[in-house]
């Protein structure tokens, strides 16, 4: 290979091959990475598979610089490299798009590139040549951005493209992107991905860290699946299938599809008419919010993260004050009603923030399952007391029911997986048997044996006549669970479609709001 053959158009090196070889991470008391080999090549994505625990984010934090590994090497076009920091990694052509965006807000598109970089012409700032070289990149690879636009009047989808510009800006040769389409409409993956083959095409090279198995399987070229700090395997993503993917990622079958018993709804059970709410900075979240949901229904939420999701399960719950409009529970109007009297009523919500609103973290798994029941008969003796028997007796059941894996009850909730402390809050929520059932990102975090569990209690819920508001922004989850689907755009409902007649490219258009079903809003409410 001639040398003019080792750069990219943009002038950078080229990594024609970056290889990680037994590489070893010890946490105390915890091995993370367990002699793990891994390479990319250019021109190739290279997705990494596993659940949450597995060491996929240890794995790309060596190789970015963030951790020093305890024993194993990284060679890059043959040649040993040490990488002690991201510095370093950038300076051997190692570029990382992280889940959540380090971008600075109030910064331009360029300030936000040129952050950290020498000026050509110092002490003065260059932003006009940092600036024609944002377009330069955006037009090659298809990433369309205002360079003079502040950070915080972007969209998702915008301020990932900012993200890969700045990577690329550095000289990224590999690409390391972390979850990119977690906050992504459909049509703004479809755009990334045009984009990563365009990088693919001049000989990038693509790391692909993501749970969305039809997502890895479309746009990779091989996988490796990790399990508890080991390479399971490695494999070609032609001809593998996500069930495949799903076994070697658990260990075990896991069902991907599942099968509802249709069954009549029943009367609407929750209904909002025209509620407004503000957001925590005062703006406007939620523009006149019409909705119902019916007995033995899961009505799913859809919408692009920030388009008043929290706002308006929290004002449901009695946590935010509700302007202008109305809730009501069964028939009973419940609009600002305290969280506590709603459980009474029978409204059980599984919190978005888990170790912010739904757990104490210093507190035990005992001690998180009886929030809020301990002042109740049988767990309480008068006012002053607790009777410690039956409040023990409840937690070994709702620990066994749920399958919550931990040491003890007495062991601290922040000792427990991310998995296992969603299931202690199902387990809380559904003890109280709610007829309404307000369920708010319920897999956020979570690996995907327990979203399987998670998502098989939901639907025992709603075959028990459960009415249940499924809020989440991830669409393949909305699509396989509900019986209809809502829309949230800006804080408005911009249309309600039954799961029968619902398909990616429309709802899409609809939560990138591009697209209104004002007739069906009417009709559904």
């Amino acid at each position: 290979m001639t040398e003019s053959s080792t750069l990219l158009p943009t002038g950078q090196r080229r990594i024609d091959h970056l290889e990680m070889r037994g590489i070893v991470k010890r946490f105390p008391g915890v091995l993370a990475a367990d002699h793990v080999d891994f390479d990319v090549k250019a021109g190739e994505v290279h997705a990494l598979l596993g659940e949450n625990g597995a060491g996929k984010s240890t794995l790309m934090k060596i190789l970015y610089g963030l951790y020093a590994p305890n024993e194993g090497e990284i060679y890059i076009n043959g040649k040993k490299v040490e990488i002690h920091s991201p510095a370093d990694a950038i300076a051997n052509g190692i570029g990382m798009v992280h889940q959540h965006f380090m971008l600075v807000p109030t910064l331009t598109v360029a300030e936000n590139v040129a952050l950290g970089l020498k000026s050509s012409r110092e002490p003065m700032l260059d932003l006009d040549v940092v600036s024609e070289r944002i377009v330069t990149l955006a037009e090659r690879y298809g990433l369309q951005v205002d360079p003079s636009a502040p950070v915080w009047q972007l969209a998702v989808g915008e301020r990932q493209r900012v993200e890969i510009i700045k990577a690329l800006y550095r000289g990224a040769a590999l690409l390391i992107l972390d979850e990119p389409t977690a906050v992504l409409t459909p049509q703004e993956v479809d755009d990334l991905f045009g984009t990563l083959r365009q990088m693919l095409d001049e000989g990038h090279g693509i790391i692909f860290i993501s749970h969305k198995l039809h997502e890895v399987l479309a746009i990779s070229n091989r996988i490796t699946v990790l399990r508890d700090g080991r390479r399971v395997g490695t494999i070609p993503a032609e001809g593998a299938t996500k069930p495949q993917l799903a076994r070697m990622m658990v260990g075990r079958e896991v069902i991907l599809q599942y099968e509802k018993v249709d069954m009549p709804h029943g009367e609407a059970l929750l209904r909002l008419e025209g509620v407004h709410a503000h957001s925590d900075r005062g703006t406007e979240a939620l523009r006149g919010v019409t909705l119902e949901v019916r007995a033995g229904e899961i009505l799913g939420l859809a919408g692009v993260s920030g388009n008043g999701q929290r706002e308006l399960a929290e004002a449901i719950f009695g946590l935010r004050p509700i302007t202008a409009g109305k809730v009501f529970l069964d028939g009973r109007e419940i609009t600002g009603k305290s969280p506590a009297l709603l459980n009474k009523l029978g409204m059980s919500y599984i919190p978005e923030e888990r170790m912010v609103d739904a757990v104490v973290k210093d507190f035990t798994v005992a001690e998180n399952l009886m929030l809020q029941d301990h002042v109740n008969p049988p767990y309480a003796v008068g006012k002053i007391f607790l009777n410690p028997r039956a409040i023990a007796q409840h937690c070994a059941e709702m620990i066994r029911s749920f399958n919550i894996r931990t040491p003890s009850q007495e062991t601290p909730i922040k000792s427990l997986s991310g998995g296992n402390i969603q299931k202690l809050v199902l387990a809380r929520e559904l003890a109280r048997e709610p007829r309404v059932l307000i369920a708010a990102q319920p897999t956020r975090g979570v690996d995907i044996g327990a979203t399987e569990y998670i998502h098989q209690r939901l639907l025992e819920q709603r075959a028990k006549g459960t009415a249940t508001l499924l809020i989440s922004e991830d669409l393949d989850e909305i699509l396989a669970l509900s019986d209809r689907i809502a829309v949230i755009y800006e804080g408005e409902i911009v249309g309600v479609v039954d799961r029968a007649d619902a398909d990616v490219e429309t709802l899409g258009l609809m939560m990138a709001g591009a697209k209104r079903q004002g007739e069906q809003v009417a009709e559904a409410v």
